[in-house]
């Protein structure tokens, strides 16, 4: 009688530890997929875009933090349709005088937007990046992804910025009618 009631009590115990395992693993997808469904990641990190011409003029380059990714911002007022192109380089050099820039981060991100950072006629910058340096009043200190910028200048219609990112992340770029938009990722798997 005694093994009967001990042959109970495992099947019981047995039957409550599958019965808490599947509830367990029954959560576990729905909680991953709402997390999914809040960050996505499927942007890769291969080059984006095409030519980045233009005849319109960069006003301001601005950042902003996000819950899922880190961005940052070229605002080219009566742009149209802004060409840019954005890739990961290993070093990043301004263009077209090929000078080295050092920028700080894990990988670096080359940002080139079809846009003027100097208008030509009136002689005055648009925009008041200087080659080499952080692009002025932007701090990104304290954000997830972002590590660094650097501006690279502006030639033949298109302004070049170097972003230091924590590490070779996904990212999107967003083409709107007044600017450029760069969405870089906080990890892979957010």
């Amino acid at each position: 009688m005694r093994r009967i009631g001990a042959a109970v009590a495992v099947l019981v115990l047995a039957g409550a530890t599958l019965g808490t395992a599947a509830s367990t693993a029954g959560a576990a997808p729905a909680e991953g997929s709402r997390a999914a469904a809040a960050c996505p990641t499927g942007w890769g990190s291969g080059a984006k875009g095409g030519a980045a011409m233009g005849a319109d003029h960069l006003e301001d380059i601005r950042t902003g933090q996000h819950e899922c990714y880190d961005r940052i911002v070229f605002d080219v007022p009566g742009g149209g349709q802004i060409g840019y192109h954005v890739q990961y380089v290993d070093r990043f050099y301004a263009d077209p005088s090929g000078e080295y820039i050092p920028v700080a981060g894990g990988a670096i991100l080359d940002i080139r937007v079809g846009a003027w950072s100097y208008d030509l006629e009136a002689g005055v910058p648009t925009y008041p990046g200087e080659v080499g340096e952080p692009l002025p009043g932007v701090n990104i200190s304290g954000y997830s992804t972002f590590r660094d910028t650097r501006f690279g200048g502006t030639s033949e219609g298109q302004t070049q910025v170097g972003l230091g990112v924590r590490a070779r992340l996904p990212f999107r770029v967003t083409q709107l009618d007044d600017r450029v938009v760069v969405d870089v990722a906080h990890s892979w798997t957010s």
